[in-house]
């Protein structure tokens, strides 16, 4: 069976300054708290959450930017997940449409659902609303 999320989410900032959001290692140590690097090609290294997750991009494009998952706390046998964006330009600024596969349970998937939106994406938009707001 087949263990996949589709979510999507809005921000309300310019597709081209999510995308920023979502490469930039110094921007997203800034909206999680937490140290992370993106090398921005694909090989290149992907790390989150002060190493909690790791990974390969895989690729990395205006609007869509994709790369290995493997949190450090899964099961050793467990093979990395991908994680897909696709930033869409919105009313509201920008439709990210995620796509996560690959999951070795339906906990993780489970888990990574509320996670995606707790620890993801609220911090994110949080970070736009403040930051970005201000002139």
């Amino acid at each position: 069976m087949a263990y996949d999320l589709s979510m999507e989410f809005i921000l309300s900032a310019p597709p081209k300054r999510v995308m920023e959001l979502l490469t930039d290692a110094m921007l997203i140590r800034k909206w999680s708290g937490d140290d992370a690097v993106l090398e921005k090609q694909p090989g290149g290294r992907f790390e989150m959450f002060d190493g909690w997750v790791t990974g390969e991009v895989r690729k990395a494009s205006e609007y869509e930017l994709a790369y290995s998952w493997q949190p450090g706390d899964w099961p050793a046998n467990a093979k990395a997940s991908e994680v897909h964006y696709l930033l869409k330009e919105d009313e509201a600024g920008t439709k990210v449409i995620l796509k996560h596969t690959g999951f070795p349970d339906e906990e993780q998937m489970n888990s990574h659902r509320s996670g995606w939106a707790d620890f993801f994406f609220t911090p994110m938009e949080d970070y736009i609303m403040v930051m970005e707001a201000q002139p």
